[in-house]
């Protein structure tokens, strides 16, 4: 089985708190991915609370986003649509990368031929899971695609896109 998993593809990433034009400029490309993909797709939420502020990150980027319930952390519009009409699997992380992902996948490695991810941002999040899943799924061929994310910066964007080929993450 291939999974596709769709790195917090939310309305604070992409048009509100942290939103970018880069981010703006990949979603129709995400959502063709999404409803062309054949296999499971998964999505993540970056997922905060009020008390954002008074946490590690938010003392990093003290930037309050993605607080649960709120408009800037639901998923775009068209990919909502399709999470809810497909039941997609859904995983809320309070922080950059998700342990709960990995742990759900690694428990199915012996199903998963590959794990492609698109989303946002390259250059915090779309690294963090691909690096935790390469973790835990060494022999999966771990799939990037480049041209469904987006960084904070182009820059960024390509910094992360070399460290994770350096990290035998097959970027397209």
């Amino acid at each position: 089985m291939r999974i596709l998993v769709v790195v917090d593809m939310q309305n604070d990433f992409i048009t509100g708190a942290l939103g970018t034009v880069e981010a703006q400029g990949i979603v129709e490309a995400v959502r063709r991915k999404v409803a062309s993909f054949d296999g499971e797709v998964i999505f993540t939420l970056d997922t905060h609370t009020e008390d954002y502020l008074s946490s590690q990150e938010g003392r990093m980027l003290p930037v309050t986003h993605c607080v649960k319930g709120t408009e800037g952390w639901k998923l775009d519009e068209g990919l909502e649509d399709f999470a809810s009409a497909h039941g997609c699997l859904r995983f809320e992380k309070p922080t950059f990368g998700s342990t709960a992902l990995a742990h759900h996948l690694a428990a199915r490695k012996d199903e998963i031929e590959s794990v492609e991810l698109v989303g946002l941002c390259t250059d915090i999040c779309v690294v963090s899971n691909a690096l935790i899943l390469k973790a835990v799924l060494s022999e999966t061929p771990i799939i990037v695609d480049s041209s469904c994310c987006a960084g904070v910066t182009t820059e960024r964007h390509q910094a992360a896109l070399e460290t994770m080929a350096s990290c035998q993450v097959i970027v397209r």
